[in-house]
């Protein structure tokens, strides 16, 4: 039982700095005069570049359909998005950045990536790999015991 209060006092602790983290950007965002969910919709249009559809940001990020539409009805209305038919899907529209889209994009990503490299750089390279290889680790192993509960009970 006394092992069992030290796993879930670290596990309240992850839950505590995945919070940190999630606030960390929605703080970042607010600064930008973004929604945390903005930000990441920028990103991905950013990143994505030719490929980037609302039911992907949906799917990737877990933001509801609906918000995703309206960020980017705002986007568009700013004259930063342009949403075309999908040559694949004719129910899903392609985002794509107006120039003066890729301009308000590049001016915030750019600052943001530079914050982002400058913290890898503080803590490590190697340190962010091993990081990400052990948060994957819990993700992986999170989801198989999660099967195996759902399952027994």
């Amino acid at each position: 039982m006394g092992n069992n209060l030290v796993i879930m006092k670290e596990i309240k602790k992850y839950y505590i700095i995945w919070q940190e983290y999630n606030f960390v950007y929605e703080e970042w965002a607010k600064k930008n005069n973004l929604s945390v969910n903005s930000l990441l919709i920028l990103c991905d249009i950013y990143d994505d570049k030719e490929d980037c559809t609302q039911k992907k940001i949906s799917q990737k990020w877990l933001i509801p359909k609906q918000t995703i539409n309206t960020i980017l009805k705002d986007f568009e209305r700013r004259g930063f998005v342009k949403l075309l038919p999908s040559i694949e899907d004719k129910r899903n529209k392609v985002i794509q950045f107006t120039p003066e889209g890729k301009e308000y994009a590049d001016s915030i990503i750019s600052k943001l990536r530079k914050i982002e490299i400058s913290t890898v750089e503080e803590i490590g390279v190697d340190y962010m790999k091993e990081l990400n290889e052990k948060n994957l680790l819990f993700v992986k192993t999170l989801k198989k015991m999660g099967g195996k509960n759902e399952q027994n009970t």
